[in-house]
């Protein structure tokens, strides 16, 4: 299944569904799903007009992530064993789709991310490619997985990682979703993809510093939820650090004028290691609330399972375990 996540996209759904395949090695079948996100055009009646084989349709715009999820569910119920997500603006060469599902086929990875050329893209600017690969460190740091183009929509994941996926962001699935696949165990690969012209400007990255902030408000979100404890001990460490500098510097000057208290140093280095000490019991109660997420997750998953089928035999003991 081939999704494509669309607002007000009728200027450019018709290009891009010309591009997709509808043959690709190693797959009986290549479906095309299109989600129209309360677009207030004519993008559901290209995409009819255009052969689409299935059409998930919001009557109001609820934002790229919910598109996101909803195609995901849609496949699953329309027993798609690998679904491919890509963009509307046909920004993502569609020739490159047989080496995104390569390392699935091949059973070496679970979710594939198409690596876009980033330093040669023309109509980037030096500040988005600078925040694209800074963007893509700070994912590889959170998730543990070896991501070149975090920010790439362009990408592919099988049936068995599309029923453990859980997207809490409203704004974009693309950050969220390898880090929590990361954390989660899901083997993550990147594959070098080709990119065409710019067809429109960017929906996503309207401005740099709202992109910027809704993108590190994401990844912090993550870190919480998916390493609590590492993050909340990171945390610690600030106030500790501090609380230890006051503490010596009291002993310092206790000791050099005993007739001054020093009280305030006193009581402001005892606040910042009490911050510490809160910070490390929100770590131990980040790693019980970690374990009970994990729990529920295998009770959400069996139950996709039980209610979406996993698929044939073929593909339950390629990804067994």
């Amino acid at each position: 299944m081939i999704q494509i996540p669309c607002f007000n996209e009728e200027g450019t759904l018709a290009e891009t569904l010309a591009c997709l395949p509808r043959k690709v090695e190693g797959f009986d079948t290549v479906e095309w799903l299109v989600i129209n996100d309360g677009s207030k055009d004519r993008t559901v009646e290209v995409a009819k007009e255009c052969g689409v084989d299935h059409i998930v349709d919001f009557p109001v715009n609820r934002g790229l992530a919910k598109a996101f999820v909803a195609g995901i569910n849609r496949a699953l119920e329309e027993g798609a064993d690998v679904i491919v997500n890509t963009d509307a603006d046909n920004q993502y060469n569609a020739d490159d789709i047989p080496l995104l599902v390569a390392p699935i086929l091949e059973r070496r990875a679970q979710l594939v991310v198409g690596s876009r050329p980033i330093r040669s893209i023309e109509h980037f600017s030096p500040i988005k490619k600078l925040l694209q690969r800074l963007g893509s460190w700070v994912v590889r740091f959170t998730s543990g997985a070896s991501v070149v183009d975090a920010p790439s929509g362009f990408r592919a994941i099988s049936r068995e990682a599309s029923m453990r996926l859980n997207i809490f962001d409203s704004y974009t699935y693309t950050l969220e979703s390898i880090i929590q696949a990361g954390r989660s165990g899901v083997r993550v690969v990147s594959v070098p993809i080709r990119v065409n012209g710019e067809t429109r400007p960017s929906r996503l990255v309207r401005s740099i510093p709202r992109y910027v902030m809704r993108s590190s408000l994401s990844i912090i979100r993550s870190m919480f939820v998916y390493r609590p404890g590492q993050t909340f001990l990171m945390l610690g460490l600030v106030p500790l650090a501090i609380g230890l500098f006051f503490s010596a510097r009291w002993l310092v000057f206790f000791f050099q004028d005993s007739t001054r208290t020093h009280v305030p140093s006193l009581i402001f280095a005892a606040v910042m290691l009490i911050a510490a000490l809160l910070c490390w019991l929100c770590a131990l109660l980040g790693e019980i609330n970690g374990i009970n997420r994990k729990l529920l997750e295998d009770i959400q998953y069996q139950m996709r399972r039980e209610r979406l089928g996993d698929g044939s035999d073929e593909q339950a003991e390629t990804y067994a375990g």
